[in-house]
């Protein structure tokens, strides 16, 4: 907890004990956390090692003593999905529960970052596409100052803005999924993909639930929902102001 997206600066511990290792610290926001019987947790196995000094170990919940689950987390959005503290007390993982080479944590982190925040781009498509639908089904069926909302240029060109920028984010990412394929998906052009995506996700969900008026601010109408699971999308994954670092980074 309070390292965010500064993966090098974690806390927790696991530090070699006889056989395996003592894992001590916490977590938080980690989904699936109230449900899941084996969770990989990244840790420090040398403290003061900076980035070389992060593993990740293994932990079995079943019979593993000292480890326990906290509060499950009340979240704005993504209300189904299961997000929990966890913590550990002098938890024991037997040796043959490191995952890779100790010390390999955080390349092996990093090394799959370029797919996850492509697929948080893939998501925010996805999302846009239905919100997308969803509404122009909506201003087609209501009706204002007697005519439908669909015959207002207002919505027409709101619309029609909303439709470009889908298909603008559907050719990038079309084009990121064949450099993942080839594997040259570079660590920049994935920042790209999350944070442009993102964004766009956010600023679609705006349109859609504005045109939907009163009632987009309901939650039985499904883009109420989607308005408030899109925030963390410019947060998980690296927040989108590390992807902006990211991507000027490489262009210094």
């Amino acid at each position: 907890p309070g390292c965010g997206s500064d993966v090098k600066s974690i806390r927790t511990t696991a530090l070699p004990n006889g056989s395996g290792f003592e894992l001590n610290g916490s977590k938080i926001f980690i989904t699936n956390g109230q449900s899941a019987d084996l969770i990989v947790v990244a840790a420090k196995t040398e403290p003061g090692a900076g980035s070389r000094g992060v593993s990740l170990v293994v932990l079995e919940t079943a019979d593993a003593q000292g480890f326990r689950r906290g509060r499950s987390l009340k979240k704005l959005g993504m209300k189904a999905s299961d997000t929990a503290e966890l913590f550990f007390d002098s938890v024991f993982i037997p040796g043959q529960n490191l995952l890779g080479e100790e010390g390999g944590g955080f390349y092996q982190l990093m090394g799959q970052l370029p797919w996850e925040r492509l697929l948080i781009g893939i998501t925010a498509l996805g999302a846009i596409d239905f919100a997308l639908a969803e509404t122009t089904r909506y201003v087609q069926e209501r009706k204002a100052f007697g005519q439908r909302l669909m015959d207002l240029q207002n919505t027409r060109f709101k619309l029609a803005e909303i439709k470009t920028q889908a298909e603008i984010l559907r050719a990038f990412l079309n084009d990121c999924m064949v450099r993942l394929l080839d594997g040259n998906l570079d660590a920049e052009t994935a920042a790209m993909a999350k944070w442009w995506g993102s964004e766009t996700q956010n600023k679609v969900m705006h349109e859609c639930l504005q045109l939907h008026g009163g009632y987009g601010y309901m939650l039985e109408y499904p883009i109420a929902r989607m308005y408030a699971d899109a925030r963390v999308q410019m947060i998980y994954g690296g927040a989108n102001e590390i992807m902006k670092e990211l991507i000027a980074r490489s262009m210094d």
